[in-house]
This record gives structure tokens, sequence and C-alpha cells, in this order.
């Protein structure tokens, strides 16, 4: 069966340019383009050829979904190597070494997050993932934590998950341009290519928020701009950002009693 034949006969499923990239061509391509935001199982994408666009944690899962889930092919669009980690590794989870580490030299992580990879983690540079050149922590303080293996390393190997370049636009209603100049035509894209904050519009007028939109200030901190405006979950720690959300509601309660007294 054709592409198009495959191709869903209800609109395309849009997102505001807010979350999904506003890649030339977007708004004519023929297929289904969607946020991950907007992705609730890979059932639907059953005997399709889809491509995901982002390889974090969310990008990485949905393509193993859309694998075990019976997509006809299944391409990963990757601009930045990712780090990689086994979930757990005999019962202890990877956010336990988060948690121990995350006070450490960021150079100390660096080194020693360098040599676990290659004691755990296969050399992908023939499937297109080679090691990252940077730190895993120098790439987790920028904001990039790592990826959790969930499946996604057998899948590289074994060929289900194939690995292309970044997504540069899209041309003739179906075709997605790569980076490297090549073009595919999938049924569907889907776009892991994260969200924004977007509290300008709600706190930008009372100067919390840095040159790139994140607040100034975080967990029982308070701006001195805005003494008793409190924020938390803006970070992606390694520790675990549902972890650190958890602390903070109590740091900031704690806060918030003070400044009741």
């Amino acid at each position: 069966m054709s592409s198009s034949a495959r191709r869903s006969s209800s609109p395309p499923a849009t997102t505001t340019p807010r979350t999904c990239p506003g890649w030339p061509g977007r708004e004519a391509f023929t297929g289904d383009l969607t946020h991950a935001a907007d992705y609730r199982s890979g059932k639907e994408y059953a005997g399709r050829d889809v491509l995901v666009v982002g390889v974090g944690n969310t990008g990485a899962e949905i393509a193993v979904d859309l694998v075990e889930n019976g997509a006809g092919r299944v391409r990963l669009a990757v601009r930045t190597v990712p780090h990689i980690v086994r979930r757990s590794t005999a019962g202890w989870a990877a956010q336990y070494s988060g948690i121990m580490i995350r006070r450490l030299p960021v150079a100390l992580v660096d080194r020693i997050s360098r040599l676990m990879a290659k004691a755990s983690i296969p050399d992908l540079s023939a499937h297109g993932l080679p090691r990252p050149d940077t730190g895993l922590y120098t790439r987790a303080r920028q904001g990039a934590i790592p990826v959790q293996d969930v499946g996604l390393i057998d899948a590289v190997r074994k060929g289900r998950v194939e690995i292309v370049a970044a997504v540069e636009g899209f041309e003739d209603g179906g075709e997605v341009v790569l980076a490297d100049g090549s073009r595919i035509s999938p049924d569907a894209v889907v776009a892991a290519t994260g969200y924004v904050r977007a509290l300008e519009g709600l706190v930008g007028h009372l100067g919390v928020l840095d040159d790139e939109g994140r607040p100034v200030a975080h967990g029982p901190r308070t701006p001195k701009d805005a003494p008793g405006l409190f924020f938390t979950g803006y970070t992606t720690p390694i520790s675990g950002t549902l972890r650190e959300l958890a602390l903070d509601a109590e740091r900031i309660a704690k806060a918030v009693h003070r400044r009741s007294r």
C-alpha cells in the first residue's frame, strides 16, 4: 500500500507555533502533524510510516511505543545527540545516582558518567547515535537531562527505530527536508520538540524573569521585585523534577508560613 493511501482522510492534527517549531512549509504538509503533548497511543499509528522529531525522553518513549504498537516504520530525527542512561541497573534506579551526584563538581560527574556510559551503553555510532562530545552533567546543567532507556537502545540496534538528521522544513506537501539534504515522506510526524514556559504574559511585567523567560528565583526564594511570589517546576534537575517539586512544595509552604507570622 502506498504512503498516501495509508494517510488519514481526516484533517491533519496541528499545534500552535508556541509548542511546535515553525518549520518552513509546515502548514502545507498533507500528512498528520501533531505535537507530543497530543500523542495518546501508538495504536493510532499501526501500519503507518511515522517520523518522531526530537530525542529527549518524550521522543525516545514515543518512538519505542510506536514500534511496540505496530507502526510500519519509525524514524527518529536527531539534532543533538543525547546522553542515554539505563533506567535501572540491578535494581538501582538511575535517579538514585542523580541524587547522589547532584552536588559534586560538574567536571567530576562528567568524567564518572563517561566511564559508566562506556561500561553500560553500547556504541551506537554505526546507527547514527555517536557518543556525545559534551559531558552528561554539563548538558544537564544546560537543561538537557539524559534520556532514560526504555527500549530505545535495542530498537535502534535492531533497526526498528531509524536515526535520521534533524528536520529543516517541509516541501511539496508531503516531503520532509532533513538537515543532511535528504528527503523523506512519512505518513505522520510527531514533534517531540519540548515546551515553552510562556510566563511572559502572566508575570513578565513584574521583572521576575530572565532574558530567556525563566524565573530569576526558584523554590523558597522570591524575586526581590515581587516578594511573596514563588516559582517551582521551571528547572530540570538531574535528581528528578517530580522529586524536587515535592521538596520545593514543603520549602515554599514553610516560607509562606514564616511570612504570615
